[in-house]
Order: structure tokens, then sequence, then C-alpha cells
């Protein structure tokens, strides 16, 4: 019926229905639980308790806006609702007539209200041209269609096949069937705006009978899905009989066709011949066994791990040194000891071959350096370079032996080592293995790793190999094993000796300047979206990342603030809409924040008691202040600043150095017993310890004594004796580029090392002076200030 209001006075509250239509005259009970929801309910029961339903058209939707709900919908009025828990509310209404929405309106609280008009449905009987016998058969129809519905399906109780069947009005009876039958949330729409009611019953009729379709196809598919299951099943119990029997029988045939595959890959195998008989005889013992007995997949996986393994075959390998310097140069810049030694193997390895000699052995490489320099991507460029496949092993943290060895095949879950899959897996004798992290290989109560690799990687034993799980001689000879490690002294000795040591010490910031410009910045650009164009870093940015915000003999910690770089470029770009930014020095502290080191900053005078050293640590060289002090005492020695037992015998001797050289100082004979000394070295955090820190201590200690100030752009390196001789060190050229960085103007280093020197890069001796000194005499003479 048509509602006695005026058109200024149908605004209500809108509740927005997810996948259910409202009709007139029906009950409908839905669950409430949005905020919004909740607000037209409490709007709608302090008024008339009339609100208008309507359908979302989308049902993800969580807070629906006009454009998200359907423009015809139902005034209900709420005859209940009911409290299911503190948020969740059960809601009861009933239909009264269509509505259609001329325009919505949010309201406080952010719930709708929407100015509707009545959308009355006339009475067919009103109609004057309908054609009353069809209208009879349309509905007969839809009576008949309903009822085969609720029968095919068993969803529909009877009792509602009665209802509606009593229902006389048409436009009710579409309502009522749309209600009860699962259509598509479109057809129930659609239904409820349909005005004309011949059209409405059409609908009704082609929706049911497309209901009743697919509900026979779902039969038909239901139907196929359990004959193919039966099928399945029918096919498992024969088997299962057919092997019952075999297993009476003792004569399995199940694996007959596998043990064929065998035999065949056996016959095309370069395995020596004196152990392909044995091979042969397994795989008959394995065909003689029942199929399920337990042995029989032990010895099957055995086969195939034999089997399948190379045996002499190798790949050709493309000997051409200009390609190899190629790629080398193409990967990595610098490391010209690393990349000399690859193309002295390679040029032995041509004139070998040109001679008729095939069996030159690999050597093996230990590529030792700190983090960070890029051991493994080397390895990785040597293997294109050589032209060899590359398997790559990492040994940190392993500590059972059996990872090497491998398992006997009496265990359960037996396997092969590592090595021996690495090199099934390849199908090759020659790649390149890489054994990364050989320093932190570990041992434990199941076998030390360390003793298995020494097989492994000595080219007079490695020729026959036996791996316990393999059983079966295996030639490594041929496999160019190249290892890596961050510090030669973690590696057992044993294990050392038979490898050739490669170091790497690290990088300058010149060096550094090129990889970042050459390597890590192009990459960087590439992995964060941004084009070549777009972007652009002066060296004088470069150089102020390298100095300020990294602190490694590596470029890892420089690859991460280009990429921080590049990411908030990237924001630039697209907040500011500009096709180009370019970051200036000045600005990279509003990119990456204050800067964290500052290897340009040392004493800016010369002071009394406080030398520079030198220290060689895992992250590449640093300085190292030292400082002493002199008070009123007795001659006791204090040490702090967490310092080893090295360091602390270098400042015994030192105090004993100073005590016999009192006429050098120019003080009194008991003047060191009559005062107690104090050394430290700033960051007592940190350990610190090693063999060079002797002449720094002793200057310091000297300086302190004799009231003489010690140059403030001086550094040193070097271990003393008690008679005044200074001893070599060893990691000069990380020490010579951490005072360059420093800019220290001069460093002195142990005569015995003047052979390193030339390790020094170019840039660095062309700032740098370098002064070799013999005895602590001479480095007092330069380092105290007259």
């Amino acid at each position: 019926m048509t509602p006695k209001k005026s058109k200024e006075d149908l605004t209500l509250p809108v509740i927005p229905l997810r996948g259910v239509v409202a009709y007139p005259k029906l009950n409908l009970a839905f669950d409430a639980g949005r905020k919004e929801t909740l607000f037209a309910i409490d709007r709608a029961l302090k008024g008339d308790r009339k609100v208008l339903l309507v359908a979302q058209k989308d049902l993800l939707v969580e807070k629906p806006k006009a454009k998200d709900m359907y423009r015809v919908g139902t005034v209900a009025e709420i005859i209940q609702v009911l409290e299911v828990r503190d948020d969740l509310f059960k809601v009861l209404t009933e239909g009264l007539y269509r509505a259609e929405v001329k325009r919505f309106q949010r309201r406080e609280g952010a719930y709708y209200t929407a100015k509707i008009e009545p959308k009355p449905t006339q009475d067919f009987k009103e109609e004057q041209d309908i054609d009353l016998l069809f209208l009879e058969a349309s509905l007969q129809k839809v009576i008949n269609l309903f009822e085969q519905y609720a029968f095919d399906t068993g969803s529909i109780p009877p009792d509602v096949v009665a209802f509606a069947k009593k229902i006389s009005d048409p436009n009710h009876l579409v309502d009522f069937i749309s209600e009860n039958v699962n259509f598509k949330l479109s057809t129930k729409q659609s239904l409820l705006e349909e005005d004309d009611l011949l059209k409405r019953l059409e609908k009704v009729i082609f929706s049911l009978n497309e209901e009743l379709q697919l509900n026979q196809y779902s039969k038909e598919i239901d139907a196929k899905v359990k004959e193919a299951i039966d099928k399945n099943q029918r096919d498992y119990f024969l088997r299962e009989q057919m092997r019952t029997i075999e297993d009476e029988l003792g004569d399995g045939t199940s694996d007959v066709h596998e043990l064929d595959v065998l035999r065949e890959k056996l016959s095309k195998s370069l395995m020596p011949e004196e152990y392909r008989e044995k091979v042969d005889k397994e795989i008959e013992r394995v065909s003689r066994m029942p199929a399920n007995f337990p042995e029989a997949n032990v010895q099957l996986n055995w086969l195939e791990m034999v089997i399948n393994l190379p045996f002499g075959r190798v790949d050709e390998e493309a000997i051409d040194l200009e390609n190899a310097r190629t790629v080398l140069d193409r990967d990595h810049y610098g490391l010209k000891d690393v990349k000399q030694r690859i193309i002295e193997y390679l040029a032995v390895r041509k004139l070998k071959f040109e001679q008729g000699e095939t069996s030159v052995k690999g050597p093996i490489l230990c590529l030792v350096g700190p983090p960070g320099v890029g051991k493994t991507s080397i390895a990785r460029s040597i293997a294109e370079a050589v032209g060899r496949k590359y398997i790559r092993m990492s040994l940190g943290g392993i500590r059972d032996e059996s990872e090497i060895r491998g398992h006997r095949r009496t265990y359960v879950g037996a396997m092969a080592g590592r090595i021996m899959q690495g090199i099934s897996h390849v199908d090759t004798d020659n790649p390149l293995f890489l054994l990364d992290e050989i320093d932190k290989l570990g041992s434990n109560f199941r076998g030390d790793p360390s003793s298995a690799l020494l097989e492994v990687l000595d080219p007079e034993q490695n020729n026959s190999f036996r791996d316990h799980y393999v059983e079966i001689p295996y030639d490594l000879s041929k496999v160019l094993f190249i290892t890596t490690a961050n510090s030669a002294d973690l590696i057992p000795d044993p294990l050392l000796d038979r490898m050739e040591l490669i170091s790497i010490s690290g990088y300058t910031e010149i060096e550094k300047m090129e990889i970042a410009k050459r390597f890590l910045l192009p990459k960087q650009i590439k992995e964060n979206g941004l084009k070549k164009e777009q972007v652009t870093l002066p060296d004088e940015t470069i150089r102020k990342i390298i100095n300020y915000y990294t602190a490694e003999a590596g470029v890892r910690q420089l690859e991460r603030e280009l990429a921080t770089v590049c990411r908030r470029i990237a924001i630039k770009i697209i907040e500011d809409d500009i096709d180009h930014y370019s970051l200036e020095a000045e600005n990279l502290e509003k990119f990456l924040g204050k800067r964290k080191y500052f290897y340009d900053e040392i004493e800016k005078e010369d002071l009394v008691g406080v030398a520079n050293g030198l220290a060689w640590t895992s992250a590449g060289g640093d300085t190292l202040a030292i400082e002493a002090n002199i008070l009123p005492g007795s001659g006791k020695l204090e040490l702090t600043g967490h310092l080893g037992d090295i360091m602390k015998e270098s400042a015994v001797a030192a105090l004993s150095y100073c005590r016999s050289r009192v006429d050098l100082l120019k003080i009194d004979k008991d003047f060191i017993s009559n005062h107690d000394i104090h050394i430290h070295v700033p960051a007592g955090a940190v350990p610190k310890d090693g063999p060079s820190a002797g002449i720094t201590i002793v200057t310091a200690l000297a300086s302190a004594i004799s009231g003489k100030k010690i140059r403030h752009d001086l550094a040193m390196t070097g271990e003393i004796s008690l008679r005044g001789r200074v001893l070599p060190i060893g990691g000069l050229k990380e020490k010579a580029v951490a005072a360059h960085r420093k800019r220290i103007q001069e460093i002195l280093i142990p005569k015995d090392n003047t052979r390193d020197i030339d390790d020094i890069p170019e840039s660095v001796k062309k700032d740098l002076k370098i002064t070799p000194v013999e005895t602590v005499d001479e480095v007092l003479e330069i380092a105290l200030l007259k």
C-alpha cells in the first residue's frame, strides 16, 4: 500500500544488507554489527521504527558509500532487536513496500539516510490489457518449477512449498519464491526493481529453469567424481592383491621397469670396470628381493646415486685468457693478485692441453679477507671465466663429519655427503666447487669435518676420495676447489697447508668509489625501480657516504647506504613530481641522518702522552690512540682499555725499555720508581690485542715521563724487544689505508716490513710518508718534539 506521509517526510535511516534483498510483506532476520548500522537502528527505534533496507553491490565493502548501494529497496518496520553479544545484534524486520532512493545523505555517526519515493506495486486486477489465462498459466508454471526445485535440491521444506501454493497475490508469490531460492544477488535485485508483473514472472521462470539446470550439472559432476574415486579404490585394491601374491611367491615384479632403467644407465656410465661388476651384482640382488622388503628401497636409492655420478664425464673448458680477463674485470674492480692467479692457472692448463696432457690437477685456492670484499662473487666469476659449472657449499656451523663424507648405508636415512651430492647435481667431473666460510667449521661428538676435508683438498689424495655412502673411490682431482675464509688464523694448520692463500685485504677509498659508481649504484638504481637518467650522485656525495657512514673493509654497508639513498630519491621523484634528482653532498644528512663515523678527525694539536697507533681488524685497518699518564706513587703499572695478554706484555716491555733509557729521556733514575704509570686505550668496551702496539706504547710512555709532546700527524706500528729493536708486523696495507683515511701525514713502520710497501696502493703512497725504523731510539727521535 502507498504510505500516507508526504514526500518531504519520507526520509528514513538506511541499513545496507550484504548478500540479501528484502521484499515487501516478508519478514527478514539479519545480524547487525557494523557501527553505522547500529546508529541507523538506534535512530529508527527512537522514531517510528521504519528503516530502508537496501542491498550492497559488493559484499566485500566493509563501509559502503552511496555509490556502493542499489537505488531500490524495501521500507521495513523493526519488529524486534536482540543483543547476541556486546558488538552484535539480531534484528527482525517486516517488509512494508518498495521504495526508490532519490538522494542519500550521510549523517553524524557515519550512517546514511535516504529521501525516498514509494514504488507501489499495482494490483493485476486493475490491469485491463493483461491476459488472465496467460497469467494463470505463468503462475502455475512458477509453482511447478518451485516444487521441482524443492524436490531436486532438498533444501526447501515441504510446508514452504505448500504455503507458496496458497498465495493468491502474484507479486507476493514472486517475492516469496525469490527469497527462498538461491538466486544470484543481481537476479534478486532485478526482481525487486521490476514493475511489470508479467516480466517479473518471466524472470522467475527463467531463473528457476537455470537453477534446475545447474543442479543437474552438479549432480552429473558428482557422479563422475564418485565413479573416478570408486575406480581408484578398485585399482588400489587390485594392486594390493597383486603385491600380496608377489610376496607369497617371493617374486616381486613391481620394480622390474626401474631396474631395467638402471641397467641401461649403467651400460652407458663411465664407471671403472672393477666397480661395475659390484654394482651389477647389487642390481641383481635387488631384483630378487620382495617389493616391500625394507632393504630394497635402501639399495635402490644407493644404486641411483652411484649410477648417476658422472665418473670422468667432463665439460669442455673455454680456455680464453682474453675472455677470462674481460669477465673478471667486468664483475670486480681491483683485486689484481686474485685475477693474476686465475690467469696463471688458465695459461698453464692451455699449455698442458696443447701438449696433449689432460690430467692437470686443479689448485686449491683459499680467498682470505674480511666480510664484504667479494670473495664468494669472485668464485662465481671464475667459474664463468673458465667455463665450468658452479657449486657452492656453505661450511659455516657444520659439526658433523657425515656432511662431508656421507653416512654409512647401515644407518636409517643414510645419504651421500654434500661433496658427492654436488658432483651428482651438476653431472660433470670438472665443476668449480666453492667451499664457503671454511674458517667457521666446528666439531663435536659426531666427528671433525675439517679432518674429513683433508682428503678432499689434497691434490695428491683426492683422486680416490671415498664417501662412506657411495663406497666406490671417486676422482676429485679434476674439480677446481676454491675456499673462502675471513681469517686464516682460524683454519686448522693441516688444512691450511693444503691450500694456496690469496689475501683480499679490503678496498681503499678510491677503489670503493669506483666500485660504487660501476657496480653498486647502477644495481641499486635498478632494484629500487629507478632509471639511470633519474638519479645523479656526484663523486663528493659518494665519498662522504664512504667516509662518514661506513666503517668496513668491504662494500656491503656502502651498498646498503646507497640503497637507502635510492629509496628516498624515489620518494622525492614521486612526491615532487620531478624527472631527475641530484643528491649534493651538503644534502646528504637529510637522507642518511647524522654522520656515524669521523675518519677525518685526528688530534688538532701535539699532546703529551698521546700516541697514534695502527691496528688490524677483521673489517680492515684502523687507528688506535694510546694514552699514558704519570702520577705520584710507588712505580705501579696500571693498564686499562680491555687489553689482551699480548698488549699487556708489550706495555711491560715498553716500561722496561724506558727504565733502561733514563739518560735518553733526561730524567732522574728514581723517577719511575717514585711514580705510578697509567696506560689507557680508549673504547674500553672493545677487546684489543695484537703484537703491533709496542712502539706506540713506548712512545706514549716516553712522552709522559719526559714531558715532551708527540706529533699529532704521526702514526706508528711495530713490536719492540727489550733491547729496543723494532720487530716486523702484519697487515701493513690495511694499516696504511686506515692512516690515509684518517688524514695522517706520516707513518713509522718496522724496517723489516719495507718489502710490504709495494702492496700499498699508489693513491695512498702518494699522500702518505712511510718511514721505516729499526730501533726505538729512531722512533722517539722522530715522534717526540724537541
